[in-house]
């Protein structure tokens, strides 16, 4: 089911919405991954704060990434099936980081926690996403 590496599933998405927000592949350690993206312009809302679509879309790249380089043997698909994000703060330039968590891996489900966090080491975001896991 595609590339089995934190560089290669990045470059997978390199034109597809991960691309589009410049995603970085920062580390991959076991159940942990960190994505980062440089914040520009196209990552604002029109009152220029970080659009929280972007936020969202990180912290649900970094969960699905740590997804897919974890899944058990046998499973050919996985899709985010519910997701909550608290907003905390904003930023509206330097880089934005994303570490995912695995906190729970069985065998239908994954439950991944995330934070997402400014240049300044500031929390942003608080997410959870849970993934469901299919096989054949």
């Amino acid at each position: 089911m595609g590339p089995t590496t934190l560089e290669a599933w990045i470059e997978a998405g390199r034109d597809l919405l991960p691309g589009l927000l410049g995603l970085i592949p920062l580390a991959h350690e076991g159940t942990v991954v960190r994505l980062g993206i440089d914040v520009g312009p196209e990552h604002l809302n029109p009152l220029g704060a970080l659009h929280g679509g972007t936020v969202v879309a990180l912290a649900d790249s970094a969960c699905g990434t740590g997804c897919r380089l974890n899944l058990p043997a046998g499973v050919t698909r996985f899709t985010t099936v519910e997701l909550k994000t608290n907003f905390l703060g904003t930023a509206t330039e330097g880089r934005i980081t994303c570490e995912a968590r695995l906190v729970h891996g069985g065998r239908t489900t994954q439950v991944w926690d995330a934070e997402v966090r400014r240049a300044d080491g500031r929390a942003i975001a608080l997410f959870r996403c849970t993934q469901l896991l299919m096989y054949g």
